[in-house]
């Protein structure tokens, strides 16, 4: 059985290497939050964490905002795993196994009214644009009008304004040489490596692996702010924009009509 211990050891390693392409992660969250706490007009809001992972952002949200209601969403059986172990017992929290691109996802919910707020933090890039559009328009389907989606991630703008596109990335780069130098933590692929080798969690690896193609990223990355904007605006949300941004990092934000 997978403890509390060691799925926090792997939690925290995770946010180590993401880390690695975000040296400004923490303050993202921060930002983040504090869209949530200063737009959704009350202090017990429903929020959905999209591609939730391992529970990183959902456990500090809750932290921020004891009140809440957190439904997290992913389709990795050993992440959700880890979420379970590491923040299972969460006032507020509960995670649910369902894949945003496949139709009627959101059912799995088990929503009892629409919800103040969606977010997700480097997880909708994955999406190719066709998902990423019928996530949009289904997520719009469970949200209040008014209500506010979050999506922290790299999304570039070399379609639109390609010299600033570059600039962004620029940025970027030289705050992670600043931040780490030579001393990067571990990528993706090796934190994957490894963890799929702890014996400790052996069951939840051999879970993953048979349904491999459920956790899979195939398919183009929706990696443009376009692709997000353009597919928001058509899925019905209002004001879309840029609250916060590190180079090619960014905050963006939607408010549904």
């Amino acid at each position: 059985m997978l403890t509390y211990d060691t799925a926090r050891k792997w939690i925290d390693r995770w946010d180590r290497q993401q880390e690695g392409y975000l040296p400004g992660r923490e303050d993202r969250f921060k930002a983040l939050i504090d869209a949530v706490e200063a737009g959704v007009g009350r202090p017990d809001p429903l929020v959905i964490d999209l591609g939730c992972g391992p529970g990183s952002l959902s456990a500090r949200l809750l932290r921020r905002l004891p009140w809440a209601t957190v439904v997290a969403v992913d389709t990795d059986s050993l992440l959700l795993s880890l979420a379970e172990a590491g923040y299972g017992q969460t006032t507020g929290l509960r995670f649910v196994s369902a894949d945003l691109r496949t139709p009627g996802w959101s059912e799995r919910l088990g929503l009892d009214r629409p919800a103040d707020a969606a977010v997700s933090t480097t997880a909708l890039h994955w999406l190719p644009e066709e998902h990423l559009r019928a996530m949009y328009a289904e997520l719009a389907g469970v949200l209040r009008p008014g209500a506010l989606l979050l999506n922290g991630d790299h999304l570039d703008s070399d379609e639109t304004t390609p010299t600033l596109a570059r600039l962004e990335r620029a940025v970027h780069q030289n705050e992670e040489r600043r931040v780490f130098g030579d001393e990067r933590p571990e990528d993706w692929r090796q934190w994957w490596d490894a963890v799929l080798a702890d014996p400790a969690l052996a069951e939840a690896g051999e879970a993953r692996r048979r349904s491999a193609a459920a956790a899979a990223h195939e398919g183009s990355e929706s990696g443009l702010l376009s692709q997000h904007v353009n597919a928001l605006r058509d899925a019905g949300f209002g004001e879309i924009g840029t609250l916060w941004q590190r180079g090619n990092d960014r905050l963006l934000c939607a408010v549904r009509s």
